[in-house]
C-alpha cells in the first residue's frame, strides 16, 4: 500500500503541474500571439514604408519628366543646344537620372544628356514607341544602347526604369518624346536606409522587390536577381493586403514574410512592385521560443517543491488540514481569508507557509494581468487613453459628478495640415509627430481630467471643473492648446507647423447623453474648420445659467 508521504508528494506535483501547465498554457498562448503579431506587423509595416518610398521617388522623378515637357526649349525645339543644357542640368541635380534624351516625332536623338546618343534614332526602343503615345513608365530592365556609353565602376549590369512623355507645341501639334532613364541603384539606396537600424540589431532582415509582369525578383540578396519567385504573400499583396505570413521559400527554409503592394502615390499608377521584408522563423521568434521555455522550467520547480513540500506534511495532519482547506474554500470562493498558521506541527507549518506563497504568487500574477488591461486602454502610438479608456472615464465621472455644482467641458481637436505632413515627409514622420502633439496635450491636463486620443489626428480633451468658471477655464485651456500646437515641432531634420481647430461643448443639467455632448462639440469643430481652421468654437452660453 502507498505511504501517505509519497501519495501526498504526488498529489501535490500533480497539482502544481496542473496548475503551471494551465497557468502557463494561457500566459504562454497570449503572450506567444501578442508577440508573433507585433513581429509580423513590423516586417510588414517595414515593407510598406519601403514600398511607399519607391512610389513616391517614382512620383516625383516622373512629375519632373512632365514638368520639363512644358519648358519653351523642349516645345520650340528650334535650339538644340537650349535643351542639351537644360538636360545637362537636370541631371546634375538629380544624379539617379542616368541618361535624359529628347528625341522628334520620328525617334531620332535631338539632345541628350552628355551629348550620347545625340543623331541616333531609337524609334524602335519602347520608351520611343510608347511614350508617343502620350506616356510610359516601363518596368526595370538591363540596359541596352546604353551599356557601353554610361560609366559603370561597379561592373555589374546596369538596370533602369524608364519614363517617357509626349511633347506638344502650344498649338497642340506633337513635337517629340522626352524619355529619361532612372538608374535602378536608388531603389538599393532606399533599402539601405530603411534597413540599417534593423540589420544593426543583427536580426537577418532581408528585402525583395518582385515585378507584377514575370514575378522575378528585380532587387534582393546576392543571386536572387532575375530569379522567378512563386508565393503566396506575393499573391496576397497583389489582391491589395499589407499583412505578413510564415511561408516556406523556394530555398527549402521557413521565413517570416512581410509584404506590401506598390499601388502607386497620388496620380501616379505604380508598377505593381510587391515589397517583400523576410527573417528567419529561428531568428523572429526566438523572443517566443524562450517565454515557452522559461515556462516550462518554472513549472518544473514548482512541481519539484511542492512534492518536497508534500514529503513533510504526513504526520499529525487531520484537523490543521481542514482548517487549511477551509481557508482554501474561503479563497477559491472569493472571501477573504487568511490562511492559518500552525505552530505545533513543522511539517503542517511547512504547508500553510507555502500556501502563502501560492497565494501571493497568484495576486502578483492578477497584478500582472491588471497591467495588461491598462495597456488595453492606451492607444499604441501615443500612450493615450483610447476610445476604452474614454468608456472607462466616463463611467466613472457621470456616477460621481454632482450636476449641480460641477460639470464637464468636451473639446473635440483636430490637427491642421497633418495630411500635408504625411504626404510630403511619409508616414513614419507624421507617427512621430502625432507622438509629439499628444505628449504637449498631456501637459494641460489636471487631475480629473482626460486626453484621447479617437483615430488619425482626432483627439478629445474632457475637464472637470466647478460649473461656475467651467467657462472661463475652458477657454483659457483651449488657447493654451492653440498656442502649444501651432509652436513648431521637430522631427528628425524637419521643422514642422501645423494648427488644430476646436469644437466645444458643456455637459449641461438638461442633456441626458454625453454622445450627444461629443457630437455637438464635433459640430463646433466643423465651424472651427469651416471658419478658416486654427481656432475654437464653444457651443450655447455659459453652463452656470443654466
Amino acid at each position: 500500500m502507498i505511504k501517505i508521504r509519497t501519495f501526498l508528494a504526488l498529489i501535490f506535483a500533480a497539482f502544481v503541474i496542473l496548475l503551471s501547465a494551465t497557468f502557463g498554457f494561457l500566459l504562454s498562448g497570449r503572450s506567444t500571439q501578442a508577440l508573433e503579431k507585433e513581429i509580423g506587423g513590423s516586417l510588414a509595416g517595414t515593407a510598406y514604408q519601403l514600398s511607399d518610398k519607391l512610389d513616391n521617388f517614382m512620383w516625383s522623378r516622373s512629375g519632373e519628366v512632365r514638368l520639363l515637357t512644358e519648358l519653351d526649349p523642349l516645345k520650340q525645339p528650334s535650339d538644340p543646344e537650349k535643351a542639351q543644357r537644360l538636360l545637362n542640368q537636370l541631371q546634375s541635380n538629380f544624379p539617379s537620372f542616368s541618361w535624359i534624351g529628347f528625341m522628334d516625332a520620328k525617334g531620332k536623338v535631338l539632345a541628350g544628356t552628355n551629348g550620347i546618343l545625340v543623331g541616333k534614332n531609337i524609334a524602335e526602343r519602347p520608351v520611343f514607341a510608347e511614350g508617343i503615345k502620350g506616356s510610359f513608365i516601363g518596368d526595370v530592365h538591363e540596359a541596352v544602347l546604353l551599356a557601353k556609353l554610361l560609366p559603370n565602376p561597379s561592373g555589374e549590369p546596369l538596370q533602369f526604369v524608364d519614363i517617357s512623355y509626349l511633347v506638344r507645341s502650344d498649338a497642340g501639334k506633337t513635337v517629340g518624346v522626352l524619355a529619361a532613364h532612372l538608374s535602378w541603384e536608388w531603389a538599393k539606396e532606399v533599402e539601405r536606409t530603411l534597413l540599417q537600424p534593423l540589420s544593426d540589431s543583427g536580426k537577418d532582415f532581408e528585402v525583395f522587390i518582385v515585378s507584377q509582369k514575370d514575378d522575378t525578383v528585380l532587387l534582393g540578396p546576392e543571386g536572387w536577381a532575375g530569379r522567378e519567385l512563386k508565393l503566396a504573400s506575393v499573391t496576397n499583396s497583389r489582391s491589395g493586403q499589407n499583412s505578413w505570413v510564415q511561408e516556406t521559400w523556394p530555398d527549402g527554409q521557413k521565413h517570416l514574410t512581410g509584404y506590401a503592394y506598390g499601388d502607386g502615390y497620388l496620380d501616379y499608377p505604380g508598377l505593381g512592385w510587391t515589397v517583400l521584408v523576410r527573417q528567419p522563423e529561428s531568428v523572429a521568434f526566438a523572443p517566443v521560443d524562450k517565454i515557452r521555455q522559461d515556462v516550462i522550467v518554472a513549472g518544473l520547480i514548482a512541481a519539484a517543491l511542492f512534492a518536497g513540500i508534500g514529503l513533510l506534511t504526513a504526520e499529525f495532519i487531520s484537523r490543521p488540514i481542514r482548517r487549511l482547506t477551509l481557508a482554501a474554500d474561503q479563497v477559491r470562493r472569493g472571501e477573504a481569508a487568511e490562511i492559518p498558521q500552525t505552530k505545533s506541527f513543522k511539517d503542517i507549518d511547512s504547508l500553510s507557509y507555502s500556501l502563502h506563497s501560492l497565494l501571493g504568487s497568484l495576486l502578483r500574477t492578477e497584478h500582472a494581468l491588471g497591467h495588461m488591461e491598462n495597456a488595453a486602454l492606451r492607444d499604441q502610438l501615443t500612450e493615450m487613453p483610447n476610445r476604452l479608456a474614454l468608456e472607462r472615464y466616463l463611467e466613472d465621472t457621470i456616477e460621481g459628478l454632482e450636476r449641480t455644482s460641477e460639470t464637464l467641458a468636451f473639446m473635440y481637436l483636430d490637427l491642421d495640415g497633418f495630411k500635408k505632413v504625411n504626404d510630403t515627409f511619409g508616414h513614419q514622420v507624421g507617427d512621430i509627430l502625432l507622438k509629439k502633439v499628444a505628449k504637449r496635450l498631456q501637459t494641460t491636463m489636471q487631475p480629473g481630467d482626460i486626453a484621447i486620443r479617437l483615430g488619425g489626428d482626432e483627439f478629445l480633451l474632457i475637464v472637470r471643473r466647478p460649473i461656475e468658471s467651467v467657462q472661463a477655464e475652458a477657454e483659457k485651456l483651449a488657447g493654451e492648446v492653440l498656442k502649444l500646437i501651432n509652436n513648431p515641432f521637430i522631427v528628425g531634420m524637419h521643422q514642422l507647423s501645423i494648427g488644430c481647430s476646436i469644437g466645444a461643448a458643456f455637459y449641461t443639467p438638461d442633456i441626458e447623453s454625453v454622445t450627444e455632448v461629443i457630437q455637438t462639440a464635433d459640430d463646433c469643430l466643423y465651424q472651427s474648420k469651416k471658419s478658416g481652421k486654427n481656432q475654437v468654437t464653444f457651443h450655447g452660453a455659459d453652463p452656470a445659467a443654466d
